[in-house]
């Protein structure tokens, strides 16, 4: 059954919000050598109950989003929109993660759909 496996927090200021965070439950950031703008944010040991996340630049209105690991992108996309909901960003490569596409629900709650492909370019 898919399940989150990641989460995001938009920032207007990654450096203030992540000494926020970091103040408030521990939390370690790192900068992610990706091709965009983006900090890894580790809340506990491996292991341990719960799961890491990232904080990307704010973009838009748009509030903390949860990504769901699935088996494929391009099926779950299409289950989305025959359930209702949107594709509002189309798949694209992580590179050395995957593939991940944004999505909507019904009700415009925006979450991530992530297909693990570490040959992802």
């Amino acid at each position: 059954m898919p399940r989150p496996v990641h989460f995001e927090i938009p920032a207007e200021n990654p450096d203030k919000l992540s000494g926020f965070y970091a103040g408030v439950f521990g939390w370690k950031f790192s900068r992610w050598e990706g091709p965009m703008d983006y900090w890894l944010i580790t809340t506990g040991a491996e292991g341990e109950r719960g799961i890491d996340g990232g904080m990307g630049r704010k973009q838009g209105d748009g509030g903390p989003c949860n990504t769901i690991e699935v088996s494929s992108v391009d099926t779950c996309a299409a289950s989305v929109e025959k359930k209702g909901g949107k594709v509002i960003v189309p798949k694209m490569p992580i590179p050395g993660i995957g593939w991940l596409a944004y999505c909507t629900d019904p009700e415009g709650n925006t979450f991530g759909i992530l297909e693990g492909d570490p040959a992802a370019k």
